[in-house]
């Protein structure tokens, strides 16, 4: 079996480590490392899909993963990426979005007899003695080496400004990790790029207070070839929760990604053997759209289950074959109560969804976009009647992507 390291580099997820050479040496046995997860949301979403890989590749290579839910950390907000303070959550808010978060990630990682455990950093941050705190770990931080961290310096240049409610931070994400050394042997620290100087000071740490060698890895953002964040919808973000993202609408995000992504959606995204990334990603013209449909179905199938992705892949299938009957094709209901008060196509637009508003509706319409079943809509004050929805429901389409099956409450 290759060094987990040398997988993870082949795959494109590795950004940058501290010490490689023990680093790799380290991981040549069993080892305990951890990735935090911050709660502000009952979902995980696409942005931890990458970190959440790259946890299973290292568990299949032996190793074990500590999934550190952030429950104290939360409650002061991660300035990295920010351009304002987060809104304080309230304890009970945290919690239960920690327990939603644990299931979604049972999906990934094997918790069987021990294999791989959820911790919650609430358990010890929340109790904190503030005066030993800062005598025993603030006392080891350069306030100017702090500020060279980009986040800080980010958020100093911004009109708000950085309270010191968020300086903190980083001292207490580095206490986590010297907390998991002492209770779990934790050695490594891994997870999103942007986190870079957060994780290289508890490595630090553990190296200054203990003595003892500790490590950070950082994987790549998941980013298009142009630099844009990918799992950005006109919905907001890309959520592995199927009632915040519909399987069907998470399986057509990757059936469209751009033909340049496809290969480094293969290789992060999924556990198709490298050769099989390289045959499909190598497809050129319209046969490139059969590796998108493999990358769909194959990210469809981990984060919902298998009979999930075959649906959303039969109804995707079903639409462009048959006019749109797919069991699976998003559904918005409305009352006929609903239409007699305003049926105009550019208000439903806009209320399923597939608009962000009637004036963009309307520009849809004017340019030809807009299709209530197979017939293109060219007027722009066009109603929708109960009749014309009927009992098997009416497809409305924007573009060539974008669907919503109207059914009669």
């Amino acid at each position: 079996m290759p060094h987990i390291l040398d997988t993870l580099k082949e795959r494109g997820f590795i950004a940058q480590m501290t010490y490689p050479d023990e680093l790799y040496e380290q991981l040549k046995e069993p080892t305990t490392f951890y990735v935090g997860f911050d709660p502000t949301a009952d979902s995980l979403h696409i942005g931890h899909y990458i970190p959440i890989m790259a946890m299973a590749h290292m568990q299949r290579a032996g190793h074990k993963p500590i999934a550190l839910m952030g429950g104290g950390t939360a409650m002061i907000g991660d300035p990295s990426g920010k351009t304002d303070m987060r809104k304080m959550m309230t304890v009970e808010t945290i919690d239960h979005n920690v327990e939603c978060i644990k299931k979604q990630m049972s999906r990934f990682l094997d918790f069987s007899d021990g294999q791989a455990i959820v911790v919650n950093n609430g358990d010890w941050l929340r109790h904190l003695n503030y005066i030993e705190f800062m005598r025993d770990i603030g006392a080891l931080f350069s306030v100017n080496e702090m500020l060279t961290a980009d986040a800080y310096k980010a958020r100093m240049a911004t009109d708000n400004g950085l309270s010191f409610l968020e300086f903190t931070y980083m001292l207490l994400q580095s206490y986590d990790f010297l907390e998991l050394f002492h209770r779990y042997g934790c050695r490594l620290q891994m997870g999103g790029n942007d986190q870079w100087s957060n994780m290289m000071h508890g490595a630090d740490l553990i190296r200054r207070k203990d003595r003892q060698r500790a490590f950070a890895c950082t994987f790549q953002l998941l980013l298009t070839h142009d630099g844009r964040k990918m799992g950005k919808t006109e919905a907001g973000a890309l959520w592995l929760d199927a009632n915040k993202c519909k399987p069907y609408d998470f399986y057509q995000y990757w059936r469209n990604v751009d033909d340049q992504d496809v290969k480094k959606c293969l290789s992060l995204l999924t556990f198709l053997p490298m050769d099989e990334v390289n045959r499909l990603s190598a497809l050129e013209g319209a046969e490139i759209n059969e590796a998108k449909k493999v990358l769909a179905f194959e990210v469809t199938k981990l984060v919902h289950g298998e009979q999930a992705a075959q649906e959303a892949a039969d109804a995707a299938a079903s639409l462009f074959a048959k006019g749109g009957s797919g069991a699976g094709v998003p559904t918005w209901e409305v009352t006929a109560e609903t239409l007699a008060a305003d049926g105009r196509v550019t208000t439903v637009l806009a209320d399923c969804g597939l608009c962000k508003s009637r004036s963009e509706a309307r520009q849809m319409i004017s340019s030809g976009a807009v299709l209530l079943g197979e017939e293109k809509v060219t007027d722009v004050n066009a109603v929708i009647t109960p009749e014309m929805i009927g009992g098997e429901g009416l497809l409305l389409r924007r573009g060539q992507k974008k669907y919503m099956k109207l059914v009669l409450k």
